[in-house]
């Protein structure tokens, strides 16, 4: 493949314990342990996205524009295959910055070439924990309501399962559409949890069920509180909570909260908390 000028990913070894964080970052399987450092595994698996970047607690990963082999999709989707991780986090990573290029990207809604001149280091999936910040100074006041969001990013897709904001957290497992039709989503319902987002409808649950599941493997999630919104649709999550909470082997308790469609409470069933995986 030709070379091109491009911003792609450069590793100081000196500064990298290995960790693996930018490994699980990488949803295009770019990168791996050797010898107890991260590597490269190919340019063409780079997308130039950074995603990996926000997850080096070390800070051993920059971007640098230089001469490299075009990121080539249809390369990297096989590349995942063959090591037996699936492409739905690549499509969720590139649909979430509006590009792609593979035909079964395109499937998904994303647009075909980059459109980015080469690539571009994006903060979206930037692990951000803010609960110490939150815990001394109270909510962050934007505007006539104050904020009660604790970290970043929100999207299930996006959340690294080894955050730092998942341990010890009551999670806030959040439909899309509640906090734009609940006004008070912030004060009644986010205070105080760690917030993830999805949607059952949309979205791949194989893929939440996956990310959820790991999530509590590996973090002591001390409980889960579901907000739906009254159509069908909506229940899914709740299923998918449960189906995680057996999975992992964890006992979890499960809440239920209910959003009208015309913004207002209409069920919080607290009857309906279950406690899996006993």
């Amino acid at each position: 493949m030709a070379k091109q000028t491009r911003q792609i990913i450069r590793i100081n070894e000196e500064l990298c314990n290995g960790c693996g964080q930018c490994v699980n970052a990488c949803a295009e399987g770019a990168l791996q342990i050797v010898d107890g450092k991260a590597k490269l595994v190919s340019e063409t698996y780079c997308d130039g996205l950074g995603a990996c970047i926000g997850e080096c607690p070390q800070g051993a990963i920059t971007f640098e524009e230089r001469e490299a082999e075009a990121f080539d999709e249809e390369a990297t989707i096989a590349h995942l295959l063959e090591i037996g991780r699936s492409p739905e986090a690549h499509y969720a990573h590139m649909a979430e910055h509006g590009i792609g290029g593979h035909d079964h990207g395109a499937a998904h809604g994303h647009s075909h070439g980059h459109g980015h001149g080469g690539g571009f280091v994006c903060p979206s999936a930037r692990t951000i924990d803010r609960r110490a910040d939150a815990s001394q100074t109270g909510p962050v006041q934007q505007g006539s309501v104050p904020s009660e969001l604790r970290q970043w990013p929100v999207k299930l897709y996006l959340v690294n399962p080894r955050a730092s904001f998942l341990q010890d957290s009551d999670l806030l497992l959040a439909a899309d559409c509640t906090a734009f039709t609940y006004g008070a989503f912030h004060p009644d319902l986010l205070r105080g949890k760690t917030l993830v987002t999805g949607c059952p409808k949309f979205d791949d649950v194989n893929l939440y069920l996956d990310k959820l599941t790991e999530i509590l493997r590996l973090n002591n999630v001390i409980s889960i509180t579901v907000v739906k919104m009254e159509v069908p649709c909506c229940s899914g999550l709740v299923k998918l909570a449960q189906a995680a909470v057996e999975a992992s082997g964890r006992n979890v308790p499960v809440k239920v909260v209910t959003i009208g469609l015309s913004g207002e409470l209409i069920e919080e069933n607290s009857d309906a908390t279950f406690c899996l995986g006993h």
